[in-house]
């Protein structure tokens, strides 16, 4: 049996698009031969709509959708569609999120959405109504079963506040599945495919049942699904994966004897991962908001150059405007570094000296900061001089400006509001310090892009003389390190300590990620790439004890 995968990037809410893209898939799968077309969660309406589905039109445009398709897919072809429905269960919630296998114009199989995520950036439960039954259904001879996303992962460890009473697809298999048909919305983020693959791995060695996992791709807000559709064989053997970051269809048959196919990982694909994942991220972001063009601050510094680089890459170089805006600190290197990259991106170089600006604001305040010395206030008028100039360009030219801070300064809180953090799009939000070290050294494998001695340099902000991040921070690998241990891995203090990390250094770090909480609230979204990213994947109170920090 031919099946096709449909691996497709909705936007929210575009019903017509969105059925246009599922018509011309199925009529694409149908002339090459398929019998199953399956495409992805949501596929009709997009993942995931939020409170858009408090709207009754929302719910309306599923199901007329639905009732479109059924009229105009080939009628010789069976197609999964996923979309959110009424619930059939009594009490709860009043929708569900649904698959539908449509055939010769008929509804031939319903199967909601059992298991509800709402850990990180899940909030499923808030919605939806769970299934409380599991059926198969036959289709030419093959019982199917549909187990959406989050069914199929009962087994794998999770957010430890989670625990599912029941597997769905254990009933399924109970129920006379001889193939499983996963429609899913997985985000990304780097070794995540290796987890999808253990997991169908498990289904097919007991149960000898073969797997297809078909996964959306393209960027919505702050999430990247990174599609690398997958299917196992009845063995659990890999014998086919999808592209990766970009829609596809392909045709397979899962019950034929097909060679075994490799999930290539480690350390260098997960960084050329991260940097598909952000420039789709990039690109996707501004498409899916009716923009076409980016500005940002080039500093000469290491965020800034990979940011800039990886815009440059996602969108082109004539939709990508970088602004020099030195001060009497900005060092010559920091100046001559980002024209070198400019050039060799091709971009839009503009030059805005902020001294004299800058001079006006110490002027004004003058009389105000009489007899006190120059500390953090004046820094940051420099950074909030600098985010102002970005903004203005941002309204008259219609470009959106891009953030360049990473997910150490986020963490403990350096850098400044309505500075160095105003903008529309964090892209390496989610990349500590040294990660983005790793991944500028990525960019480079092929040619040097980014200048070696951006890379080389110590990292300064720049906002008075000789400074130096290590002033006000320890070393970013040893703060990175307990960075990742509390956010990734939620470790506490005493276990922190426990580990031979210094108690007062411990203590400081946490105290400043927690103090930095409010700064976090008013970011611009942060693309994801890890399994914990600052924004609606952690949800902090800003208001509460933070004294001793002896409990985290």
């Amino acid at each position: 049996m031919k099946i096709a995968l449909g691996q497709m990037n909705p936007r929210i809410a575009d019903f017509g698009a969105n059925r246009n893209t599922i018509l011309d898939l199925a009529r694409q799968a149908r002339e090459a031969g398929a019998e199953i077309l399956v495409t992805p969660e949501l596929a009709i309406c997009g993942y995931p709509p939020m409170d858009l589905l408090d709207q009754p039109s929302f719910l309306q445009e599923n199901l007329r959708s639905l009732r479109i398709l059924q009229k105009e897919l080939p009628p010789d072809l069976g197609v999964l569609v996923g979309l959110v429905d009424k619930s059939t269960e009594p009490g709860g919630k009043a929708l569900q999120n649904s698959a539908y296998f449509l055939y010769q114009g008929k509804v031939l199989h319903r199967q909601p959405k059992t298991l509800l995520p709402t850990y990180d950036v899940f909030d499923e439960a808030r919605y939806f109504a769970p299934a409380r039954t599991w059926s198969t259904f036959r289709f030419k001879d093959i019982q199917i079963g549909v187990a959406i996303c989050e069914d199929m992962w009962w087994e794998t460890e999770r957010d430890a506040s989670v625990r599912y009473e029941v597997d769905p697809v254990r009933n399924l298999l109970d129920g006379g599945a001889m193939l499983l048909l996963v429609p899913s919305a997985s985000p990304f983020y780097a070794g995540k495919s290796g987890i999808r693959l253990r997991l169908m791995e498990h289904i097919g060695r007991s149960s000898g049942v073969p797997v297809l996992y078909v996964n959306t791709v393209g960027a919505n807000d702050n999430l990247i699904f990174d599609g690398h559709s997958l299917v196992t064989d009845r063995s659990g053997k890999l014998v086919h994966q999808s592209a990766r970051f970009a829609p596809s269809l392909d045709l397979v048959d899962p019950f034929a004897s097909t060679p075994e196919t490799t999930l290539v990982g480690g350390k260098d694909q997960d960084y050329e991962d991260i940097a598909q994942a952000l420039r789709l991220g990039i690109s996707d972001y501004l498409k899916k908001s009716g923009f076409s063009k980016v500005h940002l601050g080039l500093s000469g510094g290491i965020d800034s150059a990979v940011v800039v680089t990886l815009a440059t890459q996602a969108l082109g170089p004539d939709k990508v405007t970088a602004f020099l805006l030195p001060s009497k600190y900005s060092s010559t290197g920091s100046v001559t570094d980002s024209e070198l990259l400019g050039q060799r991106l091709g971009i839009t170089l503009k030059t805005l000296p902020i001294e004299p600006l800058y001079q006006g604001f110490e002027k004004a305040l003058a009389p105000h900061f009489e007899n006190r010395p120059t500390d953090l206030a004046e820094e940051n008028i420099q950074a909030r001089i600098r985010g102002t100039l970005l903004m203005a360009y941002s309204n008259k030219f219609g470009s959106l400006v891009l953030t360049t801070g990473n997910k150490s300064e986020l963490a403990v809180g350096y850098c400044t509001l309505y500075g160095d953090m105003a903008g529309s799009l964090a892209v390496i939000g989610d990349l500590f310090k040294t990660e983005v070290y790793e991944l500028a050294r990525h960019l480079n494998k092929e040619r040097e892009i980014i200048p070696r001695a951006i890379i080389d340099k110590a990292p300064s902000a720049e906002l008075r003389p000789d400074q130096k991040d290590q002033d006000s921070l320890p070393p970013y690998e040893l703060l990175d390190e307990i960075l990742a241990k509390y956010i990734l891995d939620h470790k506490t203090k005493p276990e922190l300590i426990a580990d031979g990390y210094d108690a007062e250094l411990v203590g400081k770090i946490l105290s400043l990620v927690a103090r930095s909480e409010y700064k976090r609230r008013q970011a611009p979204p942060v693309l994801k790439v890890s399994t914990r990213a600052f924004g609606t994947g952690r949800r902090i109170p800003i208001a509460r004890a933070f004294s001793e920090l002896t409990w985290l």
